[in-house]
């Protein structure tokens, strides 16, 4: 069992939500997003750093549409750029060597079993299953590929060319929920009201025209490339994307009616037993043990909801709260796992 500390993001937790509505037509996919099919969605805000306001907005726009039916959840994403470059071709390649774009999924939202995928330029991807979250100790199931997946990569400008005329490169993805109900709670997929756990985001490398194309500028003090910038939809107030906690929600809408999304409160008790994992996993880390005293964990000046209560062995935890309405009860363990009884 993995009992090292969790860095606690410092974020407020406000993810963001979108409404996903049905698609009124098949889609063929070309890579290109000016078509009748994608007019009835409406756009995410525009990706800000993965760290949120500490850092400075991303240079690039990059922001995405969403759609379903009964057999596809679909996405639309645009990446505004005037240095359009790939080079990995081989799928399940580290695609996020090369600038990409990448869409997270955690469809019951209890940060177990969830879905990554990342694809570049030259619709060269990169799908996997994750168990659990690294921090964890969930390994990551390369092996597994999302049967029925359709991508598409549109480029306005020219791909490897330094000096083109580039305006942005756009994706097309479809996903099929019989690949996406295998970590779905009752293994099905959503139903209209209901929504999943989602994040987007946007590696983009620091590149420089050399010898006709485009290759990674060089820190002298290291001998290494420069890190990559991060740019996602919901910020995550660290340079990590597997904290599925802190997702943005998407709620899947039907028919043609208005639609707005509030935040449940029983959100706010998941998210407040989450920071007490965070923080019991790093008392362990220092302390060689886990504590039943939550208040112990819960800082002054601190805004709290719920009341826990935390039982303890010398390598594991639960931590419980009633949910908002008293009906059953909220718990999460050492490992991250978060679930209601």
């Amino acid at each position: 069992m993995n009992r090292s500390g969790v860095p606690e993001p410092d974020i407020d937790y406000a993810p963001k939500s979108y409404i996903c509505r049905r698609a009124q037509e098949p889609l063929v996919l070309d890579g290109r997003l000016d078509k009748p099919f994608w007019a009835a969605a409406d756009w995410t805000d525009e990706f800000v750093d993965i760290e949120g306001d500490r850092r400075p907005k991303p240079a690039k726009r990059t922001r995405v549409k969403m759609l379903w039916d009964d057999d596809y959840f679909y996405f639309a994403a645009e990446l505004i750029e005037d240095q359009i470059w790939a080079t990995l071709t081989e799928r399940d390649s580290v695609i996020f060597y090369d600038n990409d774009f990448e869409i997270f999924i955690d469809p019951d939202g209890d940060s177990h079993q969830y879905y990554e995928f990342e694809i570049n330029a030259l619709n060269t991807v990169w799908d996997l299953l994750l168990v659990k979250p690294y921090r964890d100790g969930g390994p990551p199931v390369n092996g597994w590929d999302m049967n029925g997946l359709r991508t598409a990569v549109h480029i306005d400008g020219e791909l490897n060319k330094p000096g083109a005329a580039n305006r942005m490169w756009s994706v097309e993805v479809a996903m099929p929920w019989s690949s996406l109900r295998e970590c779905a709670a009752e293994a099905r997929p959503p139903a209209p009201g209901e929504f999943w756990r989602v994040n987007f985001s946007r590696v983009e490398w620091r590149v420089e025209a050399a010898g006709g194309e485009y290759r990674k500028v060089i820190n002298s003090d290291t001998g290494k490339p420069y890190p990559e910038d991060n740019w996602v939809w919901s910020p995550m107030g660290l340079v990590n994307m597997h904290y599925p906690e802190l997702w943005g929600y998407v709620l899947f809408a039907d028919g043609d009616g208005r639609h707005s999304f509030e935040l449940p409160e029983d959100e706010r008790v998941k998210w407040e037993l989450r920071k007490l994992y965070y923080r019991e996993r790093n008392y362990f880390a220092e302390h060689g043990k886990y504590t039943k005293d939550m208040k112990s964990l819960m800082r002054d000046g601190e805004q709290w909801s719920i009341k826990p209560e935390a039982e303890t062995t010398r390598s594991l935890f639960q931590i419980s709260a009633p949910s908002t309405d008293g009906k059953s009860v909220f718990c999460i363990r050492e490992d991250g796992k978060l679930w209601k009884e």
